[in-house]
């Protein structure tokens, strides 16, 4: 047990920002296409975060063409360069499901003022 856990350590990153369901996130992601690699960025809210160390991942949800997409990252996947917090959200909740159901401006989240 302690081979597979001294492994999972080595594998933990550590530039991950302290972030929760509720707030506006960038996730950095590396894209392999044939035998070219780029980055691309996908922008949304988070609407749970699940797991903890090498297990954790979040969901993130963004409204394209109209069309809600939602995508589950692993926090600690390779793929992932950078995350970025871009603004904080005011939710009591930890679990946002209910956002699926919204559009529009009932769907905004009320930012958390510093």
């Amino acid at each position: 047990m302690d081979a597979i856990s001294s492994f999972t350590q080595k594998q933990l990153k550590d530039n991950i920002p302290e972030f929760k369901a509720g707030d506006d996130i960038a996730v950095h992601y590396k894209i392999v296409e044939g035998d070219k690699e780029r980055i691309q960025i996908f922008k949304g809210l988070v609407i749970k975060k699940n797991g903890n160390n090498i297990n954790s991942t979040v969901t993130v949800r963004k409204i394209s063409g109209g069309i809600g997409v939602e995508r589950i990252f692993p926090l600690h996947s390779p793929k992932i360069s950078k995350i970025e917090v871009i603004r904080k959200g005011k939710v009591r909740r930890s679990k946002l499901y209910y956002i699926r159901k919204l559009k529009g401006k009932a769907a905004r989240i009320e930012e958390k003022k510093q």
